[in-house]
């Protein structure tokens, strides 16, 4: 597992998602009353292209996305969520420099939230400035608002293993299940990070943790075979193998072990 840009989804789609947006109670189509100034009407503006923005970003029309945020940052060029829901798409379509300037306007604008804290650390991340990202994580961990303080843990935690900070990674990703027992994603990087300790006894009560939450990935039962062949374990490494061949038998980690054995 990684941290996987497509998490970002999370504003538009109740995944684990590492990016969220700040959008207004009111939804879009609601009877409400109209805006009543030019201030309000600017804001409603932005508010609702960057839903519209939103949703083309969903369906994967990046071009019209880009169209309805830019038309949401004319409305209001200090509304951070098009900021940062704009930034997501300059980075899909590559342009890195454009991505960095709206995810840094957003945490200008909201500088103490949670979101763009985290939506900047995962971009600097994804950069491989790993230093930098911990201060953004850190951050976002601080807002006592924010609602997924684990997740930007777990997304330290990540970014500190690919800086093979491997000690302070699982500080990390241990800080993030205290705090959310069931977050999965803490719980596969806490065993992986103590298997890379060679750790693999403790490394076995998590990925038992993990896999006892029913959401199985190729990766995890990779794991899970690694850790029972280094502990000796044969059978259980064989159980782990067999349901990995089973149930993803076109993965990499399935290929990788048909590989092995047939060598």
């Amino acid at each position: 597992m990684r941290i996987d840009r497509a998490l970002v989804l999370g504003l538009l789609l109740p995944l684990a998602g590492c990016v969220t947006t700040h959008t207004d109670s009111n939804p879009l189509g609601s009877k409400n009353m109209p805006p009543s100034s030019k201030a309000d009407r600017a804001l409603e503006g932005a508010r609702v292209h960057t839903e519209l923005g939103q949703r083309y970003l969903a369906s994967g029309d990046l071009q019209k996305a880009l169209a309805k945020l830019t038309i949401a940052l004319q409305f209001d060029p200090n509304y951070a969520p098009a900021h940062t829901v704009i930034a997501l798409v300059y980075e899909r379509i590559n342009h890195p420099v454009e991505a960095e300037l709206h995810y840094r306007k957003a945490v200008a604008l909201e500088p103490t939230k949670g979101d763009p804290n985290n939506n900047l650390g995962l971009f600097l991340c994804s950069t491989g400035r790993y230093a930098e990202s911990y201060g953004y994580f850190q951050k976002a961990v601080a807002d006592p608002l924010y609602q997924t303080p684990d997740i930007a843990l777990t997304n330290q935690g990540i970014c500190q293993l690919r800086n093979h900070e491997v000690v302070a990674a699982e500080s990390s990703f241990r800080d993030a299940i205290a705090r959310n027992a069931n977050n999965s994603e803490a719980l596969f990087q806490l065993a992986k990070a103590l298997y890379l300790n060679n750790d693999a006894f403790r490394a076995r009560a998590f990925i038992q943790r993990f896999d006892a939450l029913g959401a199985p990935t190729a990766a995890a039962l990779k794991l899970g075979y690694d850790i029972e062949t280094r502990l000796g374990n044969q059978d259980g490494a064989l159980t782990y193998k067999t349901r990995l061949q089973n149930q993803f038998p076109d993965s990499e980690q399935a290929r990788a072990l048909n590989t092995t054995v047939s060598q």
